[in-house]
């Protein structure tokens, strides 16, 4: 693996990568609460095929961490990529993970000029998502974490004690627990920097989608023109089908927005599939893409 600073839109972004330079790009964009070590797993699976780059998202690990809700909008993180994937030979490959994922479907739904193929692990489009959360049924339940991110002492909470209560929704709130202590403590670490958590915390405050209470279904529903959302490139999504925090229902009716769509489930895990069978997502994704 190697590191550096890059600079993007007069910022500085940190980059991992693994790979030849000269093999096609593979940008590869974790979630929450990681950062790009989370692809630490999988890219030596996938380093032979792909010059993989992961790089701390905005407000995450080592890149730019700006002040204030404003700055994590939707339109501002694709854009952060858009500039990074301008940099490489495009157009290229790109995997999405978690909230990761919302920035992949964003590049591919609006800079469709930048992304030849997506591939997204257990994240979500946002007209799905947003369906089953207004619902109030059971992903309305599952998601109701997100409110919780949003409160104004969210940042308080869950940095007490060591960021005990967030290092308990990473380890058992979205399936089961498979960090050892030694990744435990890098992630502590990541956390402490300044202004990170916050900021983190500022991706779910920043987006428009709402989350009914169970059993009380939602309608003020932000505005997803569908005309917009669409993908047209070739899009493999893997799932671990024992997420739980992201159900099968919000992914219901993704082909409509995905008509180039594969799915494939990866057995026996959950929200953390790429660190839970890192070689099963890659065989997955290597043969999706000889196949295509």
């Amino acid at each position: 693996m190697d590191a550096q600073l890059i600079d993007l839109n007069g910022r500085s972004f940190y980059l991992r990568s693994w790979g030849k330079p000269d093999l096609p790009p593979l940008l590869m964009l974790h979630g929450f609460p990681e950062y790009g070590e989370a692809w630490r797993d999988l890219a030596p699976y996938l380093c032979d095929r792909f010059h993989c780059l992961a790089p701390d998202q905005r407000g995450y690990g080592q890149s730019w961490c700006p002040k204030g809700t404003e700055n994590y909008t939707l339109s501002k993180l694709v854009s952060d990529m858009a500039t990074l994937a301008q940099r490489i030979k495009t157009p290229l490959t790109v995997l999405g993970h978690d909230w990761g994922a919302s920035v992949a479907y964003g590049l591919a739904m609006f800079r469709p000029d930048l992304v030849s193929r997506l591939i997204i692990a257990n994240g979500v489009h946002p007209v799905p998502f947003q369906r089953a959360m207004a619902a109030g049924g059971a992903q309305s339940e599952a998601s109701q974490y997100i409110n919780a991110f949003r409160k104004p002492d969210a940042t308080a909470r869950f940095s007490s004690n060591n960021f005990a209560k967030l290092e308990g929704f990473f380890r058992h709130g979205m399936g089961v627990d498979w960090l050892s202590e030694s990744r435990m403590r890098a992630y502590r670490t990541e956390w402490a920097r300044p202004g990170r958590l916050e900021a983190m915390l500022n991706w779910y405050r920043a987006s428009p989608l709402v989350v009914a209470k169970p059993g009380v279904p939602r309608t003020d529903l932000p505005d997803l023109p569908a005309e917009r959302l669409m993908v047209r490139c070739p899009h493999l999504l893997l799932w671990g089908p024992e997420d739980k925090a992201l159900l099968p229902e919000a992914t219901a009716g993704l082909e409509v927005f995905a008509p180039n769509l594969t799915r494939i489930d990866i057995s026996s895990t959950d929200h953390w599939l790429h660190h839970q069978k890192p070689q099963a997502v890659a065989d997955a994704i290597l043969s999706w893409i000889s196949n295509g």
